[in-house]
């Protein structure tokens, strides 16, 4: 018995936060090597941490759920911590409190559905990440709600036909990637609908003939003739 008193009483000592669950509030940690301490300690802190942001920290590194807040008390963003890698849905909001991004992590990465917002609700990005990549179709859009850009992606790199527009709608761009470089036939519109520029690129550099227009469908000289490997050979 006197052997286990004993033993409480060196927990108590050496660890005390793990001992009796202590609570501190954020602005009494120090961060070194992304391990918290209780400031004027030198044993990585576990247990809860209020204030903001506030949470859970196990031997001195974030695990569990874990919030912040803005200055004027607006959620900011809601999680949860493994091992210091974020795990699980993730939300994360602008200071007027709208939904800024929501998605899931895995081992520190991005994965599957992801969104954003701007601040005024109207949807910004949508797509899927897979083992922290962009990966299949992404949708872009304008402020306005007008598609800015749709394609898809390959291990994080644009692959295959991609489209862009003008905030007004009209079309802006057309072509394909290959391994996240522009390549072959491209095409571009100025927000008038007129042809703006034509062309090819190899290796995401501009190659073959090209001819660029102004707005008024005269053609831009400055840009137009013969490339070689991106350079303005005649």
């Amino acid at each position: 018995m006197r052997h286990i008193l004993t033993s409480v009483v060196l927990v108590v000592l050496l660890f005390p936060s793990l001992a009796l669950g202590e609570t501190v509030k954020f602005e009494d940690l120090v961060e070194r090597g992304e391990v918290y301490y209780k400031k004027f300690t030198d044993i990585p802190f576990s247990g809860t941490v209020t204030g903001n942001p506030q949470g859970k920290l196990k031997n001195g590194i974030k695990d569990g759920p874990w919030v912040s807040y803005y200055d004027n008390g607006q959620l900011e963003s809601k999680g949860t911590y493994k091992n210091d890698k974020k795990e699980g849905p993730w939300v994360e909001y602008h200071d007027n409190g709208q939904l800024w991004e929501k998605g899931t992590y895995k081992d520190g990465k991005k994965e599957g559905p992801w969104v954003w917002y701007y601040e005024n609700g109207q949807l910004e990005y949508k797509g899927t990440y897979k083992n922290g990549k962009e990966e299949g179709l992404w949708n872009i859009y304008w402020k306005n709600g007008q598609l800015e850009s749709k394609g898809n992606y390959k291990d994080g790199k644009k692959e295959g036909p991609w489209v862009y527009y003008h905030e007004n709608g009209k079309l802006f761009s057309k072509g394909t990637y290959k391994d996240g470089k522009s390549e072959g036939p491209w095409v571009s519109y100025h927000d008038n609908g007129q042809l703006w520029s034509k062309g090819t690129y190899k290796d995401g550099k501009k190659e073959g003939p090209w001819v660029d227009y102004y707005k008024d469908g005269t053609v831009d000289y400055g840009w137009t003739g013969t490339f070689k490997d991106g350079e303005k050979v005649k």
